[in-house]
């Protein structure tokens, strides 16, 4: 790693919306500078859709070290975004330690704002609390959850839409568990960021390309085994409330498997999620990643190469 200051150690960031061929180009990094690839998906934690979820094959990890990838199972709880950090510093650590570069790369921009700015530290929800803001939420719906949320805490329901069921139930339940809003556990004490030097890239290729990228890649999936591999996690009879299930693809093939559509109706349907999930991508990472350097094209890797090469030689 030629050029590497040891004061502060450099971090790549490659991130950008699902398809955009984020992996590909993370991976080009790593041998390019003698990296390590540090996974940053919310999906990519868990061992199971390794299909669905795009983890990197075994060629992939043949030719660079890969870290936080498949090692959840998806019974377990969320790996939310303060356990990720933990993991994720120690991750960067061992990669400074080994005298490698730590590249983390992924579609999961809460975890990259975190590594870069800290997080404010919540404190633990209980089950039973999680359980009975689940239960409200399937009873009354979004709406009436958001209206009832904006008479008790109408700071955070100003924050949050109706059609953000996930973010609705959890500040419901922070507010329940510990009698304050999550907006005053945000503003309180944070675990800090990762003490870096960050090289930030964003790849965000022209919206008809990442559409077409979306769709293709999508029908690759079933065309290697996708529906089997949904077939299996719910054969497992996981909870229904686990974050593996919220994967792209597995509400509509699980459609499909349970008799009530087509696998063509059910291709269709996971495409269109994709492509809206990868629209409010592009749009979140518009928003706050707004030092990043812009690559429109993952498969010509010559100008990330050139960045992050000029970012190593730079005085640290």
């Amino acid at each position: 790693m030629k050029g590497i200051g040891v004061a502060v150690p450099p971090v790549i960031i490659v991130a950008g919306p699902t398809a955009s061929g984020k992996s590909a180009l993370a991976l080009v990094l790593a041998e390019a500078f003698g990296g390590t690839v540090i996974n940053a998906d919310s999906m990519q934690v868990y061992r199971d859709l390794f299909l669905l979820t795009a983890r990197p094959d075994a060629a992939a990890l043949a030719r660079a070290p890969h870290r936080l990838y498949g090692f959840l199972e998806a019974g377990e709880e969320i790996c939310s975004v303060a356990r990720w950090l933990v993991l994720a510093h120690a991750a960067v650590q061992e990669a400074h330690g080994a005298g490698r570069l730590p590249i983390v790369v992924g579609g999961t921009g809460l975890y990259l704002e975190a590594l870069r700015h800290g997080l404010a530290l919540v404190p633990e929800v209980p089950a039973a609390v999680r359980a009975k803001t689940r239960d409200l939420m399937a009873v009354i719906g979004p709406h009436a959850f958001h209206a009832r949320l904006a008479e008790r805490d109408p700071v955070m329901a100003a924050r949050l839409r109706p059609s953000d069921p996930q973010r609705l139930q959890r500040a419901w339940e922070v507010l329940m568990a510990s009698g304050r809003s999550l907006a005053d556990w945000q503003g309180a004490a944070v675990m800090e960021g990762m003490r870096a030097r960050f090289c930030s890239l964003m790849l965000m290729p022209p919206r008809p390309v990442l559409r077409a990228a979306c769709d293709t890649r999508l029908r690759c999936m079933v065309a290697a085994g996708a529906v089997a591999e949904v077939a299996a996690l719910l054969a497992r009879a996981v909870p229904s409330d686990r974050p593996i299930l919220k994967a792209l693809g597995v509400s509509a093939l699980a459609d499909h498997i349970r008799g009530r559509c087509s696998l063509e109706e059910a291709v269709m349907a996971a495409q269109g999620a994709t492509r809206r999930y990868a629209k409010r991508q592009c749009t979140w990472f518009r928003h706050h990643l707004t030092d990043a350097r812009v690559i429109a094209d993952a498969s010509m890797p010559d100008e990330a190469l050139a960045l992050v090469g000029s970012f190593l030689q730079a005085p640290p």
